[in-house]
């Protein structure tokens, strides 16, 4: 083809009307949550057709690539394949995040610890590093919960958004990291990485310790929804036989981690409140406080060391 030609992709003849009503019904059929919703996402990821545009001509033809596609997408999500791992991004925080079958899909319920976080940060009682604020991430996975926490402070953060703070985030999967990694580059934030069973390799101390540890009990792994069940890496799910293993090493391990006046901040299951905040309780920590998610369930346990 010479540079000046053009060449038309051919169309189908589907319309992305039918397209959306046949994928919904299929996925309904399939038993998915939320078919209306799912059977859009992946429609707009494979025509880049935002709804606006969707609902002022759902007659319009979709291309042979776009069809095929879109079939691909809907045969994947009658599989219990999460949307997130077809399309391969998540929004958090109003970020989007790239995601894979190597880290936990980013969920709402984990942008109440990032909120507190910056509440923290925010007031002024987080202790700092010669005017800098360190922030560690323990079992950081797709780095949501940092990258998104240091994108907010500088945006509308302490001091304008000027204070220097320094990011740090850990976890034992190389290829874990790797997505983490991808995430802070796409979204040009400054953050190092670290690959490590929790402090493992971690140096140095900080005002704040975030964690999304593994908190679900084994015996309890296989009664999860599919799409977390099969899909989700299990590493990043177990929390061994009370789902509290890695809660008491952090809170025991991160003594030296942990600056004085320091807080260390956990997302929990909603049944683990009172456990965690024990744990913390006896490990030396004061004003511990329990934050709920929009379900009214409880979702974060912190506590400042003092």
């Amino acid at each position: 083809m010479r540079p000046s030609e053009k060449c038309e992709e051919r169309k189908t003849g589907k319309k992305l009307g039918d397209a959306y009503s046949e994928g919904r019904e299929r996925l309904k059929a399939a038993g998915v949550p939320e078919p209306d919703l799912d059977a859009w996402y992946l429609l707009e990821s494979v025509t880049g057709v935002s709804r606006a545009l969707y609902y002022a001509r759902p007659g319009q033809e979709m291309t042979e690539s776009q069809s095929a596609a879109y079939e691909s997408c809907i045969r994947k999500r009658c599989a219990r394949i999460p949307l997130q791992h077809i399309t391969g991004v998540q929004e958090f925080m109003g970020l989007e995040f790239r995601v894979s079958g190597d880290v936990l899909i980013p969920r709402q319920d984990t942008e109440v610890l990032v909120e507190e976080a910056l509440k923290a940060a925010g007031s002024g009682a987080v202790p700092t590093e010669n005017g800098t604020l360190r922030v560690l991430d323990l079992c950081t996975g797709s780095g949501c919960i940092l990258l998104s926490f240091l994108y907010w402070l500088k945006k509308n953060g302490r001091s304008g958004g000027k204070m220097p703070v320094g990011g740090i985030g850990s976890d034992l999967s190389e290829r874990a990291l790797g997505v983490a990694k991808e995430n802070a580059g796409k979204l040009k934030i400054p953050a190092e990485f670290v690959q490590g069973d929790l402090f493992e390799n971690v140096r140095g101390s900080f005002g704040l310790i975030l964690s999304n540890p593994p908190y679900i009990r084994t015996a309890e792994l296989d009664s999860l929804q599919d799409e977390v069940r099969l899909y989700d890496p299990r590493e990043a799910l177990d929390g061994k036989e009370d789902g509290l293993y890695f809660y008491r090493r952090i809170v025991r391990e991160c003594r030296p981690h942990l600056a004085d006046g320091g807080y260390l901040m956990f997302e929990i299951g909603c049944d683990q409140a009172e456990d965690v905040a024990d744990l913390m309780r006896k490990g030396g920590f004061l004003d511990i406080e329990v934050k709920k998610d929009l379900a009214g369930l409880d979702r974060v346990v912190f506590g400042r060391y003092s």
